[in-house]
């Protein structure tokens, strides 16, 4: 069914390539997973075909891809190692945004885009033990101070994915003599900055979501790369369904498995495999109806981002998408368990593994809570302004 959803050529040019490099991806996701460590041979394999450029825009010698594109790629990818999706994905998101909506200086946007033509990586570092989900609005205990050279930056962030293999850290920290937030953009080999791996998570436990310790750590002035003016998650950015796109890939991986388990699975009591049982098909035809609805949103909401015209009047999409993907793909992996029954629980079943990581999507951003109290208010305000006309 996702042939659907595919519409161009160069979509048509890296779904091959993902699966040309699918195998040992595939065959390296269990180990990651069993060890929690990162999937060091899927980032080798993605880092050879350019993954990391590919939402980088043409005109700085990147893939140019969309979002729509880019969800499509990730959901694949996702579908093989969903620990290698959600750690790329994050590249791709920040890379896409930043260059989507020139969040900085155009001389460094030039600079940056031959770090990612390189294989650079990069993702935000917000998060904080004391703060939660910066979404939530959390002034950061991470502060900056200027000085001659640049800023002194200390703090720590947690939950930093992928943190193995960044070569860049986007920080959000506090300035006191701006009285706002800013974001800056820290090189691994900064001195003081450091990777506490402390990561001891029964979720995504490949991402390598460790902390961040900045002591000390100079950075040069124009490295203070961004000063938003609207607070955290108060504006509109389609770069995030990426995190979406690589849940609803671990829901396709449960369902692939499920299919083929009950086309093969014959116990002595059936003369046929149990896909001809009634309540079995009943499961799958759920599956199946959920993956249509989950991908129609989630294609449907990346699609108007990308048209402009309706990029301009889109409010909560982002988050009804991510969501709405998000709790049915936990939907998904649970039938498909009840598909399997018991043999789903045992340590070598992957269905084990994809219901572990798809309820990690719960903990992303936005909260389900947030979205559903913000589609409550916008509901009431738009009916006073009803009012008024």
């Amino acid at each position: 069914m996702k042939n659907l959803f595919v519409k161009t050529e160069q979509q048509r040019f890296w779904l091959d390539k993902l699966e040309a490099i699918s195998n040992p991806i595939k065959a390296e996701a269990a180990e990651v997973d069993e060890q929690s460590r990162f999937p060091f041979e899927a980032h080798r394999l993605l880092q050879q075909v350019g993954y990391p450029q590919l939402t980088l825009p043409k005109q700085y010698g990147g893939e140019g891809l969309s979002v729509y594109d880019m969800v499509l790629v990730q959901e694949t990818l996702a579908s093989y190692d969903e620990n290698a999706s959600l750690s790329l994905g994050w590249t791709l998101g920040v890379v896409g945004e930043i260059y989507d909506t020139k969040l900085w200086t155009e001389d460094l946007l030039t600079a940056f885009a031959e770090e990612i033509k390189k294989g650079a990586t990069i993702n935000r570092a917000v998060s904080e033990a004391a703060t939660g989900s910066p979404t939530r609005g959390g002034k950061p205990g991470t502060n900056a101070v200027s000085i001659k050279d640049g800023w002194r930056i200390n703090g720590r962030k947690i939950f930093t994915t992928a943190s193995p293999v960044l070569d860049y850290f986007l920080t959000s920290a506090w300035i006191e003599e701006k009285q706002q937030i800013g974001f800056f953009l820290i090189h691994k080999d900064s001195i003081g900055l450091s990777i506490e791996e402390n990561w001891e998570m029964s979720s995504m436990r490949g991402t390598s979501s460790h902390d961040l310790v900045l002591k000390d750590v100079v950075v040069a002035k124009d490295h203070l790369v961004e000063l938003p003016n609207h607070p955290s998650g108060g504006k509109i950015n389609g770069w995030i369904l990426h995190i979406p796109a690589t849940y609803l890939g671990i829901a396709q991986a449960a369902r692939d498995y499920a299919v083929y388990f009950a086309n093969h699975h014959q116990p002595n009591s059936l003369n046929a495999p149990i896909s001809t049982l009634p309540n079995v098909q009943q499961l799958l035809g759920d599956i199946e109806l959920k993956l249509h609805q989950a991908r129609f949103v989630l294609y449907g909401v990346a699609e108007a981002y990308d048209d402009p015209a309706r990029r301009a009047i889109l409010k909560n999409e982002m988050a009804v998408a991510k969501h709405t993907v998000t709790n049915i793909a936990i939907d998904i992996v649970d039938k498909a368990m009840r598909v399997v029954g018991a043999k789903s629980l045992q340590l070598s079943n992957p269905l084990q593994r994809y219901y572990r990581n798809v309820r990690a999507g719960l903990h992303n951003p936005p909260m389900d809570d947030m979205t559903i109290i913000k589609l409550a208010t916008a509901a009431i305000e738009q009916q006073k302004l009803n009012d008024h006309q």
